[in-house]
């Protein structure tokens, strides 16, 4: 029987629509998951191969926005991650000065002992696009959060009006990383981590928040003698401490001109600690310490707070003193003989509060 005769062109046309369909599909995945193609992370090549390398297991869970990437991508292996806060002044340098908040707060990490490897499970949360860019330049894991109505990117001096806004949109922020079911550290910018604190926290999964102090009182879970300092805390996600962050958020409106952490401390006075049944931990200032009050051993120190203290210039001086007072004493081996080691004092910040 002879066959009809059938011209190529008649296979063209169909192969081509077929395929264009095809084309279609894999298109409109990439738009509905854009970070398909462009990644927020320290990392721009292909995504399974990211993931494959990622020490998170989020390997088969598909992140379901911009956020749970970037969590994603930081997280260790038990949904623990390291979140700063930066804005455009605390990330980039002004003419006159001589490097930023941001190059300090790393050169920490690049001097400290075990903390270099931390870096990778440090996600920074970028309140101005400037900071962002500053941030993916430097190739760190980084999240844009925005705020509508709100520029954040100035320096906001302690207490005034945009600091206060600034540090409620930072605690609505990490009551919804609570949320998503992770744990983390968070710690402010001007905190230098001279050691791994993971070695000095606790690893008692009864205990749901460790938070640094201004003045340690000798007792760790004294509620009235100790007086917090929001500037770096541990926390473990669970139904306590969001309940606790989402009591802490919705007295914002109610809290004029009180910056976040004198709200929280009223609350543990008012109880909620034991209201919530929270197991909370005051950290001793010999291992987190401050200006507020030094570390009495650099033997044990593992992190120095720029608390006590107003303005950012001030804050990068004398930080920058504290890693060369660390160097120091690293250089001449005084782990056996501390008794002539003693801390500069931190006269920027001193003199901050008479401008």
């Amino acid at each position: 029987m002879d066959f009809p005769k059938v011209s190529g062109g008649n296979y063209v046309i169909p192969s081509l629509f077929f395929a264009g369909v095809f084309a279609l599909c894999i298109w409109s995945s990439s738009v509905s998951n854009p970070f398909i193609l462009l990644s927020n992370g320290r990392h721009c090549s292909n995504t399974k191969l990211q993931n494959q390398n990622n020490t998170s297991n989020f390997d088969s869970v598909a992140p379901r926005d911009e956020l749970e990437l970037a969590l994603a991508r930081a997280s260790m292996a038990n949904k623990t991650v390291i979140i700063a806060v930066i804005n455009k002044a605390y990330a980039s340098q002004e003419p006159e000065a001589v490097t930023t908040m941001l190059d300090v707060f790393l050169d920490s990490f690049w001097l400290g002992e075990g903390t270099q490897s931390l870096v990778n499970h440090l996600l920074f949360v970028a309140v101005d696009q400037t900071a962002y860019d500053r941030c993916r330049f430097l190739r760190l894991h980084c999240y844009r959060l925005v705020t509508d109505g709100v520029d954040f990117g100035g320096e906001k001096l302690y207490m005034s009006e945009d600091f206060i806004k600034m540090m409620w949109s930072r605690t609505e922020f990490l009551l919804e990383v609570l949320r998503r079911g992770y744990n983390f550290i968070f710690t402010d910018t001007d905190v230098m981590w001279l050691r791994n604190p993971f070695k000095k926290l606790s690893s008692n999964k009864t205990e749901d928040l460790q938070i640094s102090t201004d003045g340690f009182s000798g007792n760790p879970w004294s509620e009235e003698n100790n007086f917090i300092n929001t500037g770096f805390y541990y926390v473990r996600s669970n139904n306590k401490t969001i309940s606790l962050f989402q009591n802490w958020y919705d007295l914002k409106d109610n809290s004029t001109g009180k910056k976040e952490q004198d709200v929280l401390l009223e609350l543990i006075h008012g109880g909620i600690i034991a209201k919530l049944g929270l197991k909370v931990r005051f950290l001793d200032t010999l291992f987190f310490s401050g200006f507020c009050q030094d570390s009495r051993d650099p033997r044990e120190v593992t992190t120095v707070h720029a608390n006590c203290c107003r303005s950012i210039a001030a804050k990068v001086g004398d930080l920058r003193t504290v890693l060369y007072d660390w160097k120091m004493f690293r250089k001449t081996n005084s782990y056996n003989a501390t008794a002539g080691f003693k801390w500069s004092p931190h006269l920027g910040c001193a003199n901050s509060w008479k401008r």
